[in-house]
């Protein structure tokens, strides 16, 4: 069974085309960089740039896999969450591309691709605590099994990859934040700062205080020590967003008991937390997984994986309205 997935909910434009559910046959991606004149991600111009290269993309994609329109028998889309006119844009291709060759597609939640891109490359022992963190999300998910899911915390202001994108406009690093932030870092003493942990007694998230106090600290520095301290700032929040994801983490593995711990999203690809996360697995005795790098940003493949899990399953969800807040639909 070959399936393509696309991909269109924020700032990149993929197509993923995938084999018997593991067998990788493709996977374009195109990040829009023209987002970083601005700052961060500006919706109309996102939308824009998915219709100027979304066809090229799913052609480059078949190209790459060797393989026809005519050889697809599934094709999965992101229905949200997202940014509502680039999800439109996605959604609108993919209904022209199901209608023109006479193929089913189905919707796919944005976040359940993230965290199923990890089982493309391992075979994961369930029940698993999830951490899925990117730049517009933070949730901690208990998955029992394929397509159930059990929401045990999230955000309630920024998310982790929000507060490394605000932190690093304030010391004027640019976008996207999270990797200029952890370069930086490397040559940082990331007990310069010290930030607390939010929330300490639920298992949801707050980055909002943290941006807010490297805000008022670095203003408070004169030119010559901004530039002395940069490094040391962008240490001591990766150290500090690294501890407040570990401390909810431990909290939900201590009463869950998973047989995994599996971290996802786009902050899954900053190796400091990804070690971090590695070292805690392996002083608890659970095994540890995250996506390859080329898995942790938005990408087709993912989406085509959970089209995939989802229609072998029989819960295929063929709403193909697009839903900017959606959510992990709990069993």
């Amino acid at each position: 069974m070959i399936t393509l997935g696309i991909e269109s909910s924020c700032d990149e434009t993929s197509c993923g085309i995938l084999s018997d559910g593991d067998n990788v046959l493709s996977n374009v991606i195109l990040t829009q960089e023209i987002h970083s004149e601005f700052g961060g991600v500006v919706p109309e111009i996102a939308s824009r740039e998915h219709n100027k290269f979304i066809y090229e993309i799913v052609e480059k994609a078949l190209n790459n896999a060797k393989v026809r329109m005519d050889d697809i028998d599934l094709i999965g889309i992101t229905n949200g969450p997202g940014l509502i006119g680039a999800l439109m844009v996605g959604i609108a291709f993919a209904k022209g591309l199901a209608m023109n060759y006479k193929k089913p597609v189905i919707a796919v939640n944005h976040i359940e691709g993230h965290i199923l891109a990890n089982f493309i490359v391992s075979n994961i022992k369930l029940p698993a605590v999830v951490m899925m963190v990117s730049g517009g999300h933070t949730e901690l998910i208990l998955m029992k099994d394929f397509g159930r899911y059990h929401v045990l915390g999230r955000t309630i202001d920024d998310a982790a990859g929000e507060a490394f994108d605000k932190v690093a406009r304030i010391l004027g690093l640019g976008y996207p934040g999270g990797p200029k932030i952890e370069k930086l870092a490397e040559k940082g003493d990331e007990n310069y700062l010290k930030l607390p942990i939010a929330i300490r007694k639920e298992l949801n998230f707050s980055f909002s205080g943290i941006k807010t106090a490297v805000m008022y600290h670095y203003r408070e520095l004169s030119e010559n020590d901004r530039e002395l301290h940069r490094a040391d700032i962008a240490a001591s929040i990766q150290k500090t967003i690294a501890d407040n994801l570990l401390y909810k983490v431990e909290k939900a593995v201590g009463t869950s008991k998973p047989e995994s711990l599996i971290l996802s999203g786009g902050v899954a690809a900053n190796s400091y937390i990804r070690n971090k996360f590695e070292k805690f697995s392996s002083e608890i005795g659970v095994d540890f997984y995250a996506p390859p790098l080329k898995l942790c940003t938005d990408n087709g493949i993912m989406v085509a994986k959970a089209a995939y899990e989802n229609y072998i399953r029989g819960t295929a969800t063929y709403n193909l309205n697009p839903v900017p807040n959606l959510k992990l639909i709990e069993v």
